[in-house]
């Protein structure tokens, strides 16, 4: 398999753009995490005046085998149905990437229905659906580095020539059993602590979901430092897809917002992959799956925003997204105390206010 390769963090830049923040009209710090949002994607672009001119929510979708398991409220056939919906602009993240200015990006990753015959629909898919992995592997090897790749591939093209910025967005009926699965295998957490309601099952189903993932994997026993087998053995179409997409987006210098609990378990396989791609990530929201804070622990990531929301398709990491341009305006269009007139501390001080 060949991946781009991923370029470091422009260390000069970054350097340079602590030391504009440090300049600003304030208290040095006093904008928290906003100002080391601003210095990182200054990093990430090599340049200390950063901005975005374009916007991505790139939303894979594909059906999952262990579906079969009962191990979600709604049946397989609403992965289908979602794609229509995402095509007509009915959904959650076409209002709220109409609200961040982002260009929806729609791709067939493995839905096992039939879809509309739409130019906008990209076909990627290897196979519609995943195996059950209850009963051996999700996916081939060859169809975990043909996924991997074709992601790896939009993400370095939506990204190459300007300053752009990815949400990594999904669909899926039966795919946060194949991102718990994933979790409990790379952070070494037991099932039980990172599996949760999803579509909202009942305790049955829940107690069904968590069997199901430990099946899969005494079945299958993947190396959980090895990305590809653990994607072969309990992944996802469109987890593959996703990961491969923040590795082709960041071999670019385009910044990630991850999302939830399915887009973060295809980042904790893109750093299996190549580790230097998770300087390109920012985490957007924190979901109220269980396994979603675990994941983001270990991938060292603090969520901007926690609201509550477990919905997936890209919208926590929309909603963040006007933080992240909140950050970057400052950084931008702040005046420096001498720009300003204006004058600095005569020494280190601490509190808010000026």
């Amino acid at each position: 398999m060949k991946l781009p390769v991923i370029p470091g963090i422009d260390r000069a830049v970054f350097d340079a753009a602590r030391a504009r923040q440090d300049k600003l009209t304030k208290p040095q710090g006093s904008l928290g995490r906003l100002e080391d949002i601003a210095v990182q994607v200054s990093g990430i672009q090599g340049s200390t005046r950063p901005g975005f001119d374009r916007r991505y929510a790139v939303i894979a979708a594909a059906d999952h085998g262990v579906a079969e398991e009962g191990v979600s409220a709604y049946p397989q056939s609403v992965t289908g149905q979602m794609m229509a919906n995402f095509l007509a602009g009915g959904a959650a993240i076409n209002v709220l990437a109409g609200v961040a200015g982002m260009e929806v990006v729609i791709v067939d990753a493995g839905v096992a229905s039939e879809l509309p015959a739409d130019d906008r629909i990209r076909r990627v898919g290897p196979a519609k659906g995943t195996a059950n992995f209850t009963q051996g592997p999700a996916m081939s090897q060859e169809q975990a580095e043909a996924i991997v790749e074709t992601g790896a591939t939009l993400g370095a093209s939506l990204t190459r020539d300007g300053r752009a910025v990815v949400v990594p967005g999904e669909m899926g009926i039966g795919n946060t059993t194949a991102a718990a699965a994933i979790t409990a295998m790379v952070t070494g957490a037991q099932p039980r602590k990172v599996t949760g309601r999803g579509t909202g099952v009942d305790e049955a189903s829940l107690n069904l979901k968590i069997a199901a993932i430990e099946r899969a994997i005494q079945v299958n026993q993947p190396t959980a430092k090895d990305g590809m087998d653990v994607l072969a053995s309990i992944g996802g179409f469109e987890i593959g897809f996703l990961a491969g997409l923040m590795i082709g987006t960041a071999s670019e210098r385009g910044v990630v917002v991850l999302d939830g609990y399915i887009s973060t378990s295809a980042a904790l396989i893109a750093a299996n992959l190549d580790r230097q791609v998770v300087q390109f990530m920012i985490a957007g929201h924190s979901s109220v799956e269980p396994g979603h804070s675990i994941a983001l622990a270990h991938l060292g990531l603090e969520p901007l925003l926690d609201l509550g929301m477990r919905l997936g398709e890209g919208t926590g990491a929309a909603l963040a997204l006007a933080v992240v341009d909140a950050a970057l305006a400052l950084h931008n269009g702040m005046a420096t105390f001498e720009e300003a007139s204006v004058s600095g501390p005569a020494q280190d001080t601490d509190g808010e206010g000026s």
